[in-house]
């Protein structure tokens, strides 16, 4: 039988194993530290309140912060598949009549990219990405005006919000950089944050959340909704299970853009 591991050595495991994971169950860690439930339970929220991870409803995730902003080129590199299914996914629960709020992000211009030109619907985005691209869309398609983020290819500032002042609609998608139990939706940016919280305010429905798998656990610099605000996740195969079950019981609708070409 192997000598019992003393707190620090366990909590050190568990960061070891959180490093590589991500993401740990329980009964995992109960079964790699020889050791009970509450003992785990104990490490983990001596763990949480020095800010190394999350507890969630079955174990953990490891705390990931994104402070800085990167480049829009360089988001739209990662996950890009993962990105044009979600986008596509997402623009199906788009419905004739809708009024949407779109934001900026690489995923949700995947959204604006992939709705149906045949809608009969109108569209207010601070998303400039798609410029280039749109073409003569069919429905109704507005930017909101304002300063253009060089960094995010967004619009932003006190124009768009007084803007958006003047609509309601009753959709709003929003990609968003990082997604967790206990700080909610966030972005790295203060500029996007108060468009996103202004797009929320001004919906009279539901709050879709467009987000791959590496969005879990992140938590960047505004928070802009709490879970309970989330009405729907659009995201991907790739998202943690156990996280499905922790949001679900938000009552958040979890809906997994499959790759019918992988």
């Amino acid at each position: 039988m192997s000598k019992p591991l003393i707190p620090a050595q366990r909590r050190e495991k568990i960061q070891e194993y959180l490093a590589i994971h991500q993401i740990a169950r329980s009964v995992d860690l109960c079964d790699l530290l020889e050791t009970s439930e509450a003992t785990v339970r104990r490490d983990l929220e001596w763990l949480e309140q020095k800010g190394i991870l999350e507890r969630t409803h079955g174990g953990a995730i490891l705390s990931q912060r994104m402070i800085f902003e990167q480049e829009y080129q360089q988001r739209a590199q990662h996950h890009p598949e993962e990105k044009r299914c979600i986008g596509e996914f997402a623009a199906s629960l788009i419905e004739d009549g809708d009024i949407v709020f779109i934001n900026s992000g690489t995923t949700a211009t995947q959204v604006l990219q992939h709705i149906r030109r045949d809608l009969s619907i109108t569209v207010y985005t601070n998303n400039v990405s798609t410029l280039a691209d749109i073409g003569d869309p069919g429905f109704r398609y507005y930017l909101t005006g304002g300063e253009f983020q060089t960094r995010s290819k967004s619009l932003a500032g006190r124009f768009v919000l007084d803007n958006l002042g003047l609509v309601y609609a009753n959709k709003v998608i929003l990609g968003v950089d990082g997604i967790s139990l206990k700080h909610g939706c966030t972005v790295p940016t203060d500029p996007e944050a108060e468009v996103v919280r202004r797009m929320i305010e001004r919906t009279r429905g539901q709050v879709i959340i467009v987000a791959d798998h590496s969005k879990w656990g992140v938590v960047s610099n505004f928070q802009v909704a709490a879970i309970h605000e989330i009405n729907k996740l659009v995201t991907d195969e790739g998202f943690d299970k156990s996280a499905m079950e922790d949001l679900a019981e938000y009552s958040i609708e979890i809906l997994t853009a499959r790759n019918e070409n992988g």
